[in-house]
């Protein structure tokens, strides 16, 4: 999707059934797809292919050859017995850049485990950690692992386009959630690596800083973080407690760690006493990180994400304007909210049935000059044909090496009886066209295949 937000042309390839997440609801749209599903697939143009035909792969292979990305989340090797994968498909375009998205990655004992975002937390260390102290684990509220791995995915393509750039080379790349999970533990994984520190469920606070973390409001919760002893001293001053600057117990952060329940106790009786809008204007010129605790309401009437013009408005063909998020990364020699050119139409057209011609000899085949070749009547051995249009067997497979097969017409115009046979064998193959989109009304899809058809996300 971020691909897509910076101008990539993005194909998702479903299907028949369609991707599971259309049906991840309720809330659905109009058109009956998740919310869910349009929340991680904005920009997309959906088509659907069964990998299991010769035409579906034939598809996959003109995709190959067309694209510059391949971005897919099967289990590994899978895509490989369906002659659709890496392997494959790096012959029929060694420039493609192939992305592996996966749960535990290619290799090792889970290799062939399916993996979901909150196995991959669970697995990772990321539930143990989450939650309040003395509570069970807990879940994140979106799919951080998930998210998380997308970014890197997002990361490491960008860098192999700019390998193949100076290279002109494709390659594969793995990416998996269990990986990007350990990966995203930092402080925590890296003090038990060195210390053998376990970690520790700590609600909203901050396992080595302190005070670092939520407190109650007269009417919610607003979340005060202390990185320094000058931003200590800060809140000390806005709260009116400024003897607790000298206090021994809390003079830096490494003695305020140690004295967590003391310190924390003493900020909690005073941050009650007001409401999370009063505390906010106190705190609005505080030189420590301050904020509320919003509810989505909150968040998207807040004064500076209006400004700010994060949220935008999509057109949907089935369900009207869809409101969304935008990309939170501005560009200064670009600019999100300009008008972009539509993404291409995908036209999914056969091509011509080819026919390939095969001989089957028989006893009454001549073979020309004793040369151990069974062919039929050729000119070579009298008399080369001055101009090629004398011949009338230039389509022929059948040809020697000398005169590529053109028989006289005279010899054409008396063929023999059971000279030989001639078996038509036909080829299925498929082709993918990318045309620049019109704004015509996109066609409903179909059930099924057929021989010509745009798809329009």
């Amino acid at each position: 999707m971020m691909l897509g937000d910076l101008g990539a042309n993005v194909i998702k390839v479903e299907s028949f059934d369609g991707d599971e997440a259309r049906k991840w609801g309720p809330p659905f749209t109009k058109g009956n797809d998740s919310y869910y599903f349009l929340s991680v697939n904005r920009g997309k143009k959906s088509i659907c292919i069964d990998l299991k035909t010769t035409q579906g792969k034939q598809i996959i292979y003109d995709l190959a050859r067309k694209c510059d990305v391949l971005v897919e989340n099967f289990l590994p090797g899978k895509l490989d017995k369906l002659d659709v994968g890496y392997k494959k498909l790096s012959t029929v375009n060694p420039k493609l850049i192939y992305c592996a998205v996966t749960g535990f990655g290619s290799t090792g004992p889970y290799a062939m485990k399916p993996g979901y975002d909150v196995i991959a937390a669970a697995m990772g260390g990321l539930l143990n950690c989450t939650g309040e102290k003395n509570g069970r684990p807990a879940k994140v509220g979106v799919a951080i692992t998930d998210v998380t791995t997308g970014l890197h995915a997002f990361g490491a393509i960008m860098t192999a386009l700019y390998y193949r750039k100076n290279t002109g080379k494709g390659q594969k790349i793995d990416c998996n959630l269990l990986s990007t999970q350990i990966s995203s533990m930092i402080n925590v994984a890296n003090n038990y690596l060195n210390c053998g520190i376990e970690g520790q469920r700590w609600g909203t606070a901050h396992a080595n800083l302190v005070p670092y973390q939520a407190f109650q409001t007269s009417d919610g919760e607003i979340v005060i973080g202390a990185g320094s002893n000058a931003q200590f001293a800060d809140l000390c001053r806005i709260i009116k407690r400024q003897d607790l600057i000298d206090d021994e117990r809390f003079k830096d952060n490494s003695a305020r760690v140690q004295h967590r329940e003391e310190i924390v106790q003493i900020i909690s009786e005073i941050i009650k006493t007001k409401s999370k809008r009063e505390w906010s204007e106190l705190f609005r010129n505080a030189s420590f990180p301050n904020g509320p605790v919003n509810t989505m309401k909150d968040v998207f009437e807040d004064k500076h994400v209006r400004e700010i013009r994060l949220v935008k408005e999509l057109e949907h063909p089935e369900a009207g304007k869809i409101k969304m998020v935008g990309p939170p990364t501005v560009y200064s020699e670009g600019v999100n909210d300009e008008p972009v050119e539509r993404v291409a139409v995908i036209t999914l057209r056969p091509t011509k049935k080819q026919q390939q011609k095969k001989v089957v000899w028989t006893e009454d085949t001549v073979d020309n000059e004793h040369m151990n070749k069974k062919k039929s009547k050729c000119c070579c051995i009298y008399e080369k044909p001055r101009r090629f249009g004398e011949s009338d067997s230039e389509d022929s497979d059948d040809e020697c090496e000398h005169c590529f097969g053109h028989v006289e017409k005279k010899h054409a115009k008396h063929k023999e009886p059971n000279t030989s046979q001639v078996e038509v064998t036909t080829e299925q193959t498929a082709t993918v066209t990318l045309n620049p989109s019109e704004s015509a009304p996109a066609p409903a899809p179909p059930d099924r295949p057929t021989t010509d058809t745009d798809y329009r996300f």
